[in-house]
């Protein structure tokens, strides 16, 4: 009897412990490692554009990618669970704090808090947008107006020739940067990683990964746009 309760028992405790708020932050700042790790992942593949020989990296790199569909479907998954619980819990998390203060203040004078803290609640829509987007666009190609499969330099380059597309890839990449700013640090703030003997560190961490990720995105449609990127595709 006591071997079948304890698999319920397990499940109990962590339900009960995601219920709680401090559950909820350690949920928000595991999946918010996750999607980190994959986001700067991400960006090291996509920087081989600027390569030497950008097209047959960029298509080792896809291939690469698929060398196993199981193990790829893993990971999608993985990202996808990760995705989802960490927009939910932060949506949950938003929900508790305007319950804790059902009316708002008058005035709000920001006084420690940065941009970056006081629009997180408005990049991450934005940046769920742009995650839909950004997979219609160089993933499927439903909205890639001369889409190539397997055919990722191609696409990269085409897709950024559009002003409106490199412009709002821009944006993006400038909220994700804002949003990575505060949230790798809300992340260690979550563990209980904030000892004052780390504070400055943790802060120069985050600012510094934010910022690489964010210009290193953001260079690649501007470069396209200038030129400098696909001179020779016609």
């Amino acid at each position: 009897m006591a071997t079948a309760t304890a698999p319920n028992t397990k499940l109990q405790q962590s339900l009960a412990l995601y219920q709680s708020t401090i559950g909820k932050k350690y949920v928000v700042a595991i999946t918010g490692a996750i999607l980190f790790a994959f986001t700067f992942g991400h960006m090291l593949g996509n920087l081989q554009i600027y390569l030497p020989n950008p097209e047959e990296a960029l298509l080792n790199y896809a291939k690469l990618l698929r060398t196993s569909m199981e193990v790829l479907w893993v990971v999608r998954s993985v990202l996808f669970i990760a995705f989802v619980l960490h927009i939910v819990t932060i949506a949950q998390l938003y929900s508790l704090n305007r319950s804790a203060r059902p009316q708002a203040y008058v005035k709000q004078t920001p006084v420690v808090s940065s941009f970056a803290s006081r629009t997180m609640y408005v990049s991450g829509p934005i940046l769920l947008f742009f995650v839909l987007y950004h997979i219609t666009h160089l993933t499927l190609g439903n909205t890639h107006p001369n889409f190539v499969e397997m055919n990722p330099y191609h696409n990269l380059v085409y897709g950024f020739r559009d002003p409106l597309a490199s412009a709002f890839y821009i944006i993006a990449m400038g909220m994700l940067g804002a949003h990575l700013t505060h949230g790798v640090w809300s992340m260690f703030q979550s563990v209980g990683f904030n000892h004052p003997r780390y504070t400055h560190y943790l802060r120069i961490f985050s600012t510094t990964a934010a910022a690489v990720i964010a210009i290193g995105n953001i260079s690649i449609p501007v470069f396209v746009l200038l030129g400098i990127i696909g001179k020779d595709l016609v």
